[in-house]
């Protein structure tokens, strides 16, 4: 089989004459064997609670998408940063460690636009966090994401990620889970790196979610805000697609 990959960006065009943003769209085939997909700090806890629910939310049907791309053959990587100790024995981890780590060349210059969303607070917009922002309070992913002893990787090391993603000729790099505006970009095994080493990425947008507080600028609803980051992605660093077109 093939997935066919519907690849949203956004593009500068003309409209009655008037400059704007507009959505583009691709279709790219890819066998199963050339693609891979990170699972980005879906942790079983998070200090703001209201992350904590949406992610736990999100984590069934992230579940759901990888069991149903592993069994045709796409790599899962599962990326729980600061989570290693808790998978020192899973073989899963082992197998990540099986191959010299690698460098991350940096081959494709990368625009550095300023985000559409301030999230200098934290990003929370709970009505009450029991923690203060930042604080590590998980300890592994979420229960509900089932990690493949046999098949799968845990690392939360670019250079590890890197290293199996080339030996596996993977091409195109898809990213589900949080946060939008900060692990998913910026992270050493996230879509900015892996787009600097001139792999193919692409961002799964019904499986993400933004830290952003509706009482910072631009002052919208936390969707809307999470909207925002997608199409922020979308023009300056990979196109997206729908968990639909991975099922």
């Amino acid at each position: 089989m093939q997935y066919e990959l519907n690849l949203r960006t956004q593009k500068l065009g003309y409209s009655d004459g008037m400059r704007e943003w507009q959505p583009s769209y691709e279709n790219v085939l890819h066998q199963p064997e050339e693609l891979a997909i990170v699972v980005v700090d879906m942790w079983n806890r998070h200090w703001c609670t209201a992350a904590t629910r949406r992610a736990g939310e999100m984590a069934p049907r992230i579940d759901a998408l990888l069991r149903n791309a592993r069994s045709n053959g796409v790599l899962i990587l599962h990326a729980p940063s600061d989570c290693m100790p808790f998978y020192a024995e899973h073989p899963a981890r082992l197998r990540a460690l099986s191959l010299p780590a690698l460098d991350v060349p940096k081959l494709v210059q990368l625009p550095d636009a300023p985000q559409p969303v301030n999230a200098g607070d934290g990003g929370s917009d709970s009505e009450q966090d029991e923690f203060l922002p930042n604080t590590g309070v998980w300890h592994r992913q979420n229960e509900a994401i089932f990690i493949d002893p046999e098949r799968d990787l845990i690392t939360d090391d670019g250079r590890c990620a890197y290293a199996h993603f080339a030996a596996n000729g993977i091409k195109r790099v898809l990213y589900v889970g949080v946060h939008t505006n900060m692990c998913v970009l910026h992270r050493t095994f996230a879509i900015k790196a892996m787009r600097g080493a001139g792999l193919q990425t692409a961002l799964v947008r019904d499986l993400t979610d933004a830290m952003y507080n509706p009482a910072q600028p631009p002052y919208v609803s936390h969707a809307e805000g999470t909207r925002l980051v997608i199409e922020y992605i979308e023009k300056f660093f990979s196109p997206t697609v729908l968990s639909a077109e991975l099922l």
